[in-house]
C-alpha cells in the first residue's frame, strides 16, 4: 500500500511501537494484585459442565472474552484484523475494530477494517475517537462508519492524555457531551464509551450514562501506556519528556470496575486495561465486569500466526474455567455472586 495518509502512518507506528518498545505501564498495575480467590478444595462440580456463556447488550456470547479494538488502515492491520476475526468467529468472541477515522478520510482502505466476510456471526464493535465530533464529524459519519463495517455497536473512545502528547493530537474536548448525546439518540445501535488506558471514573461514568451511553469500557491503567507510545513517536524533546512524565497516569482497571459497578448495578460493563490471562479475566468478572477485553496479547499473537491466536484463546478459556471450578462456581453468574474474591491483607 502506497501514499499513506498521516493517519495511516500513525497506525503503522502504533503497531510497531506497541510490539517493539517498552510501553507497558511499569510502576502501577491494573489493581488486581490486591485481590485473590479463596480456593475450594471440594467444588462438588463436574468440570465438563462449567459454563462460561454470558450476555452483553442483549447478545448471547460463548465467552466473556473480548478482542479489544486495536488497528486498521494498513496492510499490516488488515492481516491482523482478518486473523483475529477468523478466530473470533470460531470461538464466538466479540471483537472491536481500530479507530475508523481513516475510513472516512480515505474510503478506499475500508477493506483493512472490514471483517464480516471472515466473521459473519460475531458481535462486532466499530470505533471512533469522541473528540472527532469537534473536528467536523457528527452522527452521520458515525452511522456511515457503522454501516461500512456492518457493526453491532459503536465505541466512542476518549484519549485526552494521548492527544496532548501526540504530535498530530486533537485537543479540543469542549462541549462534547451534547454531541455524544446526539450520536446516542440518532444511532440505531448501542454506543459504548471507552478510554484507551487511563480509566473512567464514577463521576465520568455518570455523565456518559446521562448522555445516553449504553455501555462502558473502563480501559483503565495497567497495560499499554499510550503516553509512552506517543513519546516514542515524539518529534521534539518536549513531547518525548511529556510522555515519560505521564507514563503511569490514570486509574487502575480494577478500581474503575469495582467503583462503577457499585454505583451502577445495571450498566453493561467491559473491563480492559492490562489484562493478560484468564485468572485476571475471572477477577474482573467477580468485581462486576460483564465482558473483559484484551488487546496487547492478541496483537502479539496475531503478528505470529492464526494458530498462535487460537492457542491463546484456548488457554484463556481454560484458565477461566479452572477459576470457576476451583472456586465452586458452575457459571459466570455464580462467580459474580459468590463473594469468593477477597482483598489481600
Amino acid at each position: 500500500m502506497v501514499n499513506l495518509t498521516e493517519t495511516q502512518s500513525r497506525k503503522d507506528d502504533h503497531i510497531r511501537i506497541c510490539l517493539d518498545e517498552k510501553v507497558q505501564v511499569n510502576e502501577i498495575t491494573n489493581g488486581l494484585e490486591k485481590y485473590q480467590f479463596t480456593h475450594v478444595c471440594l467444588p462438588e462440580l463436574d468440570y465438563q459442565e462449567i459454563d462460561i456463556n454470558t450476555t452483553f447488550l442483549n447478545r448471547q456470547l460463548n465467552t466473556p472474552l473480548l478482542i479489544s479494538s486495536m488497528t486498521g488502515g494498513t496492510e499490516n492491520a488488515q492481516l491482523i484484523n482478518q486473523r483475529l476475526a477468523r478466530i473470533a468467529q470460531k470461538y464466538g468472541l466479540p471483537m472491536g475494530i481500530g479507530s475508523g477515522r481513516v475510513i472516512i478520510e480515505k474510503p478506499e482502505i475500508a477493506s483493512t477494517f472490514q471483517v464480516r466476510d471472515h466473521a459473519p456471526d460475531i458481535m462486532l464493535l466499530a470505533n471512533l475517537g469522541a473528540v472527532q465530533l469537534n473536528y467536523g464529524y457528527n452522527w452521520q459519519e458515525c452511522l456511515k462508519l457503522v454501516e461500512i463495517l456492518e457493526a453491532d455497536a459503536l465505541i466512542l473512545h476518549f484519549n485526552p492524555l494521548q492527544e496532548c502528547i501526540q504530535p498530530e493530537g486533537d485537543t479540543n474536548f469542549k462541549d462534547l457531551l451534547t454531541k455524544i448525546e446526539q450520536v446516542c439518540d440518532k444511532l440505531p445501535i448501542p454506543v459504548i464509551a471507552k478510554e484507551v488506558g487511563n480509566g473512567i471514573s464514577v463521576k465520568m461514568a455518570e455523565k456518559l450514562i446521562n448522555a445516553g451511553i449504553q455501555a462502558i469500557d473502563v480501559a483503565g491503567m495497567g497495560g499499554t501506556s499510550w503516553a509512552m507510545v506517543e513519546s516514542e513517536r515524539a518529534k521534539n524533546p518536549l513531547q518525548k519528556e511529556l510522555g515519560k512524565t505521564f507514563a503511569n497516569w490514570g486509574i487502575p482497571t480494577a478500581d474503575c470496575v469495582r467503583e462503577i459497578r457499585q454505583q451502577y448495578s445495571e450498566i453493561p460493563l467491559i473491563a480492559s486495561g492490562g489484562i493478560r490471562n484468564g485468572l485476571e479475566v475471572a477477577k474482573m468478572l467477580a468485581l462486576g465486569a460483564d465482558v473483559v477485553g484484551l488487546a496487547y496479547p492478541f496483537l502479539k499473537t496475531a503478528m505470529t500466526s492464526e494458530e498462535a491466536i487460537e492457542e491463546l484463546v484456548k488457554l484463556i478459556i481454560a484458565e477461566i474455567k479452572t477459576v470457576l471450578f476451583c472456586t465452586g462456581n458452575k457459571n459466570i453468574n455464580s462467580l459474580k455472586t459468590s463473594q469468593n474474591l477477597t482483598i489481600n491483607n
